[in-house]
């Protein structure tokens, strides 16, 4: 049988990426601007809907340290995050020199939980501490509980970051995942379920803010024939090279979607029988993951033993890639000294849970090869 790596979530090409990558070179367009940067923008202000402006960045991180400036936090304030997620959520927090206050998970979309928020909220303003933003995040494509946490945010007067980095194609009630927030995010990372290499987005409700996202993104450079600069800038602009992949991967993000979705129902067949083990699933059809990627708790007192790191490294030998589930942020070193609202469920499923080769370009071999470690392990 083929040994080939099978990796986590590798990217797919579709191939009309490239034809997209001639024309800017033909064109000499080999810059942080030009058509395919506008051309993406446009796509993917199309494919959202809802009437949202879209920048193109650097990375997802860029979208997110941009959506805070944006959103007035600065050194001293206060930001509310999702703790079990990417660190990529929490960091632009400590560049604006934030603090940031850790919440828990609640065990139907292993979300920001609402109840747990709403504490943190109240403990802060009894301090004298508005907190400024609420970064929410959509964890491997599932939406957090839009509704709870969009009633609170509203009755506190909380400005919401959506971070959609993992959710692109994901959408509640037939709402595309990135328009729910005051300011979302994208991510086109090489993992992702398209990319750009690298790169990311920025979501607003208005032109007048996407263009305030941009002006920062291109060092903040002034209206002048000179460079004048009365503002700290950056250098988060996406490459129109960049931007040309994107342009061709847009192409196929359906398709994409449809195949990361029968990945996830290749592993609830898979599973359904071994007593102990079940697949991370959306509550209701209210919600439409993208399945970014697909997740498995294992409940090692209902398995004899095996646990989420047996089967990882079982997976390992046979030279296929799996990961652990994020690990909390207020579990990391860089951020355990912050404070954190909740209990132990993001903790737990981090204890427990186990990330699985989810990408749209596995083939039938590669199922057959998970397979056959599953049932080897389990049987």
């Amino acid at each position: 049988m083929n040994n080939t790596k099978i990796w986590l979530s590798s990217p797919h090409m579709g191939g009309n990426e490239q034809k997209f990558v001639n024309e800017a070179f033909d064109t000499n367009w080999v810059a942080p601007l030009g058509p395919n940067v506008n051309g993406l923008e446009q796509d993917l202000e199309l494919y959202l809907g809802q009437e949202v402006s879209v920048g193109a960045l650097s990375s997802g991180t860029a979208a997110i340290h941009l959506g805070l400036i944006l959103l007035g936090v600065q050194t001293g304030d206060v930001v509310l995050c999702q703790s079990m997620t990417f660190s990529a959520s929490a960091n632009p927090i400590l560049y604006q020199g934030a603090t940031p206050i850790f919440i828990d998970s609640e065990p139907e979309t292993w979300n920001l939980c609402p109840i747990a928020l709403e504490v943190a909220i109240k403990d802060s303003l009894s301090q004298g501490n508005t907190p400024k933003a609420i970064i929410a995040v959509h964890l491997y494509g599932v939406p957090y509980q839009i509704e709870a946490v969009r009633k609170i945010a509203d009755k506190y007067g909380i400005p919401i970051l959506e971070d959609s980095a993992e959710a692109l194609g994901s959408s509640y009630k037939g709402q595309k995942c990135g328009t729910f927030g005051d300011i979302g995010v994208l991510s086109f990372n090489g993992n992702k379920i398209i990319t750009t290499s690298g790169g990311g987005a920025i979501v607003t409700k208005t032109k007048a803010q996407k263009d305030k996202a941009v002006f920062y993104a291109t060092q903040s450079r002034d209206d002048a024939p000179h460079y004048q600069h009365s503002h700290i800038g950056y250098n988060y602009r996406m490459s129109n090279i960049s931007a040309g992949i994107g342009r061709g991967q847009m192409e196929v993000l359906d398709t994409h979607v449809d195949l990361r979705r029968q990945m996830q129902e290749f592993y609830v067949d898979l599973f359904q029988d071994i007593a102990g083990v079940g697949v991370f699933t959306a509550p209701t059809t209210d919600y439409y993951p993208n399945y970014w990627l697909s997740a498995i708790i294992i409940d090692s007192e209902l398995t004899n033993g095996i646990t989420n790191e047996t089967l990882r490294l079982a997976f390992e030998a046979e030279n296929i890639e799996s990961r652990p589930l994020w690990k909390p942020m207020h579990l990391q070193p860089i951020f355990e000294n912050y404070p954190y609202y909740g209990g132990t469920v993001s903790e737990d499923l981090f204890n427990n849970g186990l990330c699985l080769p989810s990408g749209s370009n596995l083939t039938n071999e590669d199922r057959s090869r998970i397979a056959s470690v599953v049932k080897r392990i389990f049987v």
